[in-house]
């Protein structure tokens, strides 16, 4: 304990306040298994939940006979993903998107070797969200699968998933990034864009913007008949937003873009649940330095 810190019960819980908010940058507990797991569920659970809204809109729409109409079904998806951010953000980043743990990973915010258990998490949750509907309902509603709207091309569709990522993952990198990080206001920002694209572009690709979210319907329907769309065009998307941030903002990988993305969990554990195996607090996140 240094000389400054009172000595007796009030310095230890002075050294214990700074200990669990002071955010220092290392990588032995975003590797600690102890922390590593309350990630990938919570990717898990998020993306169940996103994809349940966001399938679950037209195939409760064809079980209630066209009760959910098709504003409720763009703005549903984007209230959740509102309310998921502020609820489990600072656990996982809320990425519920294998765009956006892609493009984050580009910027530099997060490790490439971690974007594999990422996107499985996201993905295996949309199949339980999707298995869980049909189980409730049976295929009806196609299972809430994306797909190109009347008259629309396969092309057409993928250039608009493209576009509409684009201005996803520009929202998200933009309102996480050091120049502009807006903190909790991000779910705002973010769940309101959904619903936006949604009700504009909606009838053209679905504004589907997530890979996951579209495997989990075509799983289950064992028909990936159109999901090149849905993989192609949102991962280019999320990366054309990563040039964008750099021309706008410069590299990424400071500080609060990579809380962002990698989450806090650091101001919500007590320190005997993130030590690394050497015993040191310093370790909470990982500040990718490459490939």
């Amino acid at each position: 304990m240094s000389e400054s810190t009172p000595s007796g019960p009030e310095g230890e819980r002075t050294t214990a306040i700074s200990l669990l908010w002071r955010f220092p940058v290392n990588r032995r507990s975003f590797d600690d298994p102890r922390l590593w797991w309350r990630r990938v569920f919570a990717e898990t659970f998020g993306t169940f939940f996103l994809v349940v809204v966001a399938a679950g809109a037209p195939v409760v729409s064809a079980v209630s006979h066209g009760t959910v109409g098709r504003v409720e079904a763009v703005v549903a998806p984007g209230l959740m993903v509102m309310a998921i951010i502020l609820f489990m953000g600072a656990v996982s980043g809320a990425h519920l998107n294998p765009a956006v743990t892609i493009a984050f990973a580009a910027r530099g915010d997060f490790p490439w070797r971690r974007v594999p258990g990422y996107v499985g998490a996201q993905l295996l949750g949309a199949a339980i969200a999707c298995g869980f509907l049909v189980l409730m309902f049976g295929t009806v509603g196609m299972v809430g699968a994306s797909l190109p709207g009347p008259g629309i091309t396969d092309l057409q569709a993928l250039v608009m998933e493209l576009v509409l990522t684009l201005g996803l993952v520009s929202t998200i990198l933009g309102t996480a990034s050091k120049a502009q990080n807006v903190g909790p206001i991000a779910a705002l920002a973010v769940g309101g864009y959904i619903a936006l694209a949604g009700l504009w572009a909606g009838p053209i690709s679905g504004a589907s913007m997530n890979p996951a979210r579209s495997f989990g319907p075509d799983l289950l329907l064992l028909n990936f008949a159109h999901f090149g769309v849905y993989l192609i065009g949102p991962i280019v998307g999320g990366l054309l937003a990563v040039g964008v941030a750099h021309a706008l903002r410069g590299p990424g990988g400071d500080l609060p873009a990579v809380q962002a993305a990698q989450g806090r969990l650091e101001e919500f554990l007590p320190p005997s649940a993130h030590r690394g195996a050497g015993g040191d607090l310093e370790d909470s996140l990982e500040i990718p330095s490459g490939p």
